[in-house]
């Protein structure tokens, strides 16, 4: 997949969150949230790990008291991620957040206690390099905005979020990350677009409560495919009922579809037809089960029949063809071998061991 079938990338200011780059010339940035109890150290970093392990680059812990905002240290000092605050209505919190070591947090200056409070929130985020971000969510916009506009609707959504910017920047803090969230997908990539021609802050994208993974997937890949197409978006959080885990692998495989990254194997697979004479579907759910732990840059194709295979699939590194009770093994188009069906994704797998080991190549993404 080129990137030159997207429109350029939105030119955005850029923000340091940790060691992670957001915005500017930065490659999308893949975030997630913690399930876990923060003041559960040792699972919260077990979750961490996972997180880590799954390609994560930024990880969210909620804060809702101070024993939370106390096991930040330990967690922030052992955490192989940086590790972003989120915070709500009290600003102390925000306070001791930034002090045990979060490297960004998120609040909504609306509800964090006036302008005193929120002063004191970005005084001490100056004092240590640590960025905001800004927080609007289409389910928790203030009565007054919903009476002004007539109800939840782009405008409410562009004007609070901005209103919560120019809030921030007024207590002196010009270092800040715009999320503007809600559940129905149209919404977030009309909202976004708004909110790209008016500022040129990095835009943090999510459906909030995509739903299930399933059906999440599906919401957010509408919406955070449409923006990022269009060159929108600097980092992303899938949101998903379930483990944190998926929402990972979800972002993954949205930036992999637009070729925004080159990272992990990429199974393409054809839907079947009268001509397929092997059991495709189990092989397919096979192949991308096992290829799941690739990181290097590869595309690998399964295809119903040897009559279109090769050929349509002439853009795969490698791939398997069915015939009668065999497959044809093939790399960028090329025909290597006739396999019986039984070996298939064994003699697969084995080709791209050899053709593509391990060391050559690293994740990539950009």
């Amino acid at each position: 997949m080129s990137r030159e079938y997207l429109s350029p990338r939105r030119a955005a200011r850029e923000v340091r969150v940790g060691s992670v780059l957001i915005g500017g010339p930065a490659p999308i940035v893949i975030q997630s949230m913690n399930a876990t109890d923060t003041r559960d150290v040792a699972r919260t970093l077990a979750e961490i790990e996972r997180l880590h392990a799954a390609g994560c680059q930024l990880t969210r812990v909620a804060i809702p008291d101070m024993a939370a905002a106390g096991a930040l240290n330990e967690i922030v000092r052992r955490s192989p991620l940086p590790v972003v605050a989120d915070i709500h209505f009290d600003h102390r919190l925000a306070i001791a957040a930034v002090e045990n070591g979060a490297a960004k947090i998120r609040i909504n200056p609306g509800n964090i206690g006036g302008e005193t409070k929120l002063a004191a929130v970005v005084d001490c985020c100056r004092a240590h390099g640590v960025p905001i971000r800004v927080g609007v969510n289409a389910g928790s916009l203030s009565r007054d905005m919903l009476q002004k506009h007539g109800g939840i609707s782009v405008p409410a959504m562009v004007e609070s979020a901005l209103l919560a910017v120019r809030a921030v920047e007024a207590a002196g803090l010009d270092n800040i990350v715009i999320s503007a969230k809600a559940s129905d997908p149209a919404l977030t990539i009309a909202v976004n677009r708004a909110l790209a021609r008016e500022t040129d802050y990095p835009l943090h994208l999510g459906v909030t409560e995509a739903g299930t993974p399933e059906r999440g997937r599906v919401r957010a890949a509408v919406a955070l495919g449409t923006l990022l197409a269009e060159g929108i978006g600097d980092t992303i959080r899938i949101s998903l009922t379930g483990d944190p885990v998926l929402e990972v692998e979800a972002a993954w495989t949205i930036l992999q579809a637009l070729g925004l990254v080159r990272r992990g194997a990429t199974l393409v697979s054809c839907p079947t037809c009268g001509r397929t004479e092997v059991d495709l579907v189990p092989l397919a759910a096979e192949l991308e089960r096992r290829i799941s732990g690739i990181r290097r840059p590869l595309t690998v194709a399964v295809m119903g029949c040897p009559v279109n295979g090769p050929g349509e699939a002439r853009a795969a590194d490698v791939g398997i063809a069915g015939g009668r009770g065999e497959f044809l093994l093939f790399a960028k188009g090329e025909v290597l071998a006739r396999v019986p069906e039984a070996e298939a994704v064994e003699r697969l797998l084995q080709l791209i061991a050899e053709r593509f080991p391990e060391e050559e190549t690293d994740a990539q993404s950009g």
